[in-house]
Formats: C-alpha cells, sequence, structure tokens
C-alpha cells in the first residue's frame, strides 16, 4: 500500500479498484475523520486526464448524484482527485446480481440515470462513456441515489455564453466502451447529447438481457474487434434487441437514433415511457434494489431534505381505494 498523505490532509487507505487513469483508493481526511475516495493517475501518464476531470466535476457540481470534489492537485509524482466516498457500479451490482436486473430495478436506476445525464447535459457537457462502471450508488442515508462518475472523455457540447452547439464532424475515433457506443459512434461522427442516451438505452437491455449481441467477439485486434461489433450492432434488430420486454423500451432507443446532431432530447418524454411500464406493472416504489435483498431496512428519504427535493413524484394505483396515491421516484 502507499504511504501517502495528500495535502497533508487525505490519507490513503486500501485500494478499491483500477483503471485506464490510474488507481483509486479509500481514503480518511484526518481533519475531520470522513472518509473519502482518493484517486491517483501518475504524471507522466500517457494521456492523463484527471486534473481535467476534476475541473469538470467542478463546474458540473450542484445537484444529487453527482460526486463532491474535495480537493485536487498533484502530490510527488502523481496528480490526485479527492472525491465523495461512493458504494458499488451498477456493473459490480449486476454481478452481484447472477449478471441480471429485474425489471423492477431496471426501472428504478433508468429513472436515474436519465436524470443524471439530462443535468450534466444541461451544464453544457456530454459525458461520452456511458456504461455500468460509471454510475456508483451512494452509501450510508444515500444508499438509494445512482450517482454518474468518470468524466475524463467528457466534453464541452455547447457554448455557455452564447448556446452555440458545437459543428458537426466525421472520420473520428472510436470514443467511449464499444459495448455501449452508439452507432454514430462506431461511424465515426461527432458525438453529442443523442449519443449519451442511446448508449444508456443499450445499459438497461444489458442489465435485462444479462448480455448484449455484439458481446463475447473474439479478434485479433482492437480495431477489428470495433468493427465486428459495429457491424453485429447495425445488423441487431431493435425488435431482436428488445423482444420479449416492454415496447417501452425499443421506443426508446428508437427515439434515441432518430434525434438530430443538435437536437435537444426530451427527457422527460424519455423518463415517461419507463414510468409507464412501472405504473403498468404495479411496482412499488419502495427504493429496495435487486442487491438489497429480501429484507432491508428502508432508507427514509424525508430525513434528508436535499434528497427528498430532487426526487419527482409518480403517481400510482392504490388497489384498496381506487384512487391514486402519490410515491417518490428518483
Amino acid at each position: 500500500m502507499l504511504d501517502i498523505t495528500v495535502a497533508d490532509r487525505f490519507k490513503l487507505g486500501k485500494k478499491l479498484g483500477s483503471g485506464s487513469f490510474g488507481d483509486i483508493y479509500k481514503g480518511i481526511d484526518v481533519h475531520i475523520n470522513q472518509d473519502v475516495a482518493i484517486k491517483l493517475e501518475k504524471i507522466n501518464s500517457r494521456h492523463p486526464q484527471l486534473i481535467y476531470e476534476s475541473k469538470l466535476i467542478k463546474i458540473i457540481y450542484g445537484d444529487i448524484g453527482v460526486p463532491q470534489i474535495y480537493w485536487y492537485g498533484t502530490e510527488g509524482n502523481y496528480n490526485v482527485m479527492v472525491m465523495e466516498l461512493l458504494g458499488s457500479s451498477l456493473e459490480d451490482m449486476f454481478t452481484k446480481c447472477g449478471r441480471k436486473l429485474s425489471m423492477k430495478t431496471t426501472l428504478m436506476v433508468a429513472d436515474q440515470m436519465i436524470s443524471r445525464i439530462e443535468y450534466v447535459h444541461n451544464r453544457n457537457f456530454i459525458h461520452r462513456d456511458i456504461k455500468p462502471d460509471n454510475f456508483l450508488m451512494g452509501i450510508g442515508g444515500k444508499a438509494n441515489i445512482v450517482y454518474i462518475i468518470d468524466f475524463g472523455l467528457a466534453k464541452k457540447y455547447r457554448d455557455s455564453k452564447t448556446n452555440q452547439h458545437i459543428p458537426f464532424r466525421e472520420g473520428k475515433s472510436l470514443t467511449g466502451t464499444a459495448r455501449y457506443a452508439s452507432l454514430n459512434a462506431h461511424e465515426g461522427k461527432e458525438l453529442s447529447r443523442r449519443d449519451d442516451l442511446e448508449s444508456i438505452g443499450y445499459v438497461l437491455m444489458y442489465f435485462l438481457r444479462g448480455s448484449l449481441p455484439w458481446q463475447g467477439i473474439v479478434t485479433r485486434n482492437k480495431e477489428e474487434k470495433y468493427r465486428k461489433i459495429s457491424e453485429k450492432k447495425r445488423a441487431t434488430s431493435l425488435d431482436e434487441l428488445c423482444q420479449g420486454y416492454p415496447p417501452e423500451f425499443k421506443a426508446y432507443i428508437e427515439y434515441c437514433k432518430r434525434l438530430g446532431f443538435e437536437e435537444t432530447p426530451d427527457y422527460a418524454y424519455l423518463k415517461s415511457l419507463f414510468r409507464e411500464v412501472f405504473l403498468r406493472e404495479n411496482f412499488v416504489m419502495d427504493f429496495v434494489y435487486d442487491w438489497d435483498g429480501q429484507i432491508k431496512h428502508i432508507v427514509e428519504v424525508k430525513h434528508d431534505p436535499e434528497v427528498k427535493r430532487t426526487l419527482p413524484e409518480i403517481t400510482q394505483p392504490d388497489q384498496k381505494s381506487k384512487k391514486k396515491k402519490k410515491c417518490l421516484i428518483f
């Protein structure tokens, strides 16, 4: 374990994971005895991105589901970002649940994922690497909340003063993760808001199906693999991809693929598709996810006014009174 104290305040603890950026550790703020997450990236990295990501999150931060940055800078031979400690990723939870999620859990996380990316878009950025690994659950009183992380590939798509959109371009290399990338990404087109949303659609089908038709392709090199994934993705109709699941999932991806490059998505419509399924299936908004097991102490959101303030309401039929009752949904 690295014996590093960052800024004479944040002490490294156990290693939590690794990525292309470097390593992430659990740490502690020794001034206030608070757990934190510490991301390290070697200064001489081939493609350093941690300081860029830190500055970007500082700009975006301000709403539920975006982690707070406590400190960023350099320490010794490392670029460092100290941030709010979060729980496991949706990919980890998916694996924990036998590599399949129930309809109810998928719908609950879908609503939050769309809300998170809507907020990022409203702050003039696109994420460009939507995947289950980049959505984490909160901890403690915020264990029900889905957080969006890893903005290393994020890009400003619109000028914050003039609202001028970036121009359309072609001939670009694939950005993001091939499994969840939009068809536009595979075709080398400049990405925009529509592509983040299309990727969310593929993530949701991955959760429900357990895998995607273009997984497991073995090739000699990365370029060939990307090409074969693209070919399979293009050859797989939405009817085939979404077969056996509510039609709203197909409608979601169809809508995303019809969006124009600069067009503002109707996020409310996209969320309404999945809320309609939630009501039709008579699910209860109890915030119990598949990974929580059958018995769980439900976190009372009323104890955290910041959480409750941001929760939209979903109307749900009350079987006894025949009236409609309102439930909170992220």
